[in-house]
């Protein structure tokens, strides 16, 4: 099943599509915003037209949001991916011309307040690089609270990467306070 559209006051995330693939190249490919992405930077455009198609295949166990302003045009995405029944885990990734300005804060809110509310997720995690400070305030700011550290999680293009695990459940959300 396509994610279903969400919007808040200034956004739209709907269902990623394969013709993203050209908007995204900028972000995909640029190594500052790939940095603690699970892949480096995109070397091409083909690399980014095969990757957001995978992306945007149905029934992958995730539903995958490109993030648009009024335009229609993806400046980033966010995930939700299955996990165990009723938790699931959330990343994101935004166009760094937009770092700083609450975008990315407003869209990863909206897909949570979209699993506890209507999926009735009892559990949302992420997992993050313990480097990656933008992600961690982020994630802080939304009332997420640090679990634990997996150490060695993972093999990337930087090398082998401890991995941060922040965790929300649905009791401790509260979308009103975040607008």
């Amino acid at each position: 099943m396509p994610a279903p559209t969400l919007t808040t006051s200034r956004l739209v995330l709907r269902q990623i599509r394969a013709d993203d693939a050209a908007a995204l190249f900028p972000m995909l490919s640029d190594p500052e915003v790939m940095t603690w992405w699970s892949s480096g930077a995109h070397q091409s455009l083909a690399e980014t037209q095969d990757y957001v198609a995978s992306n945007a295949t149905d029934g992958q166990g995730f539903a995958c949001w490109a993030i648009v302003l009024n335009d229609d045009v993806a400046i980033g995405w966010a995930i939700l991916i299955d996990g165990k029944p009723d938790v699931k885990e959330i990343g994101y990734i935004l166009h760094r011309d937009h770092w700083g300005s609450g975008i990315g804060r407003e869209a990863v809110a909206r897909v949570i307040d979209y699993g506890f509310e209507e999926l009735k997720l009892r559990r949302i995690f992420a997992d993050t690089d313990p480097e990656n400070r933008g992600s961690i305030a982020l994630l802080e700011h939304l009332g997420f609270q640090y679990e634990g550290r997996l150490r060695g999680e993972w093999e990337t293009h930087i090398g082998v990467r401890d991995a941060l695990i922040f965790g929300l459940l649905r009791d401790e959300w509260t979308m009103e306070k975040l607008t």
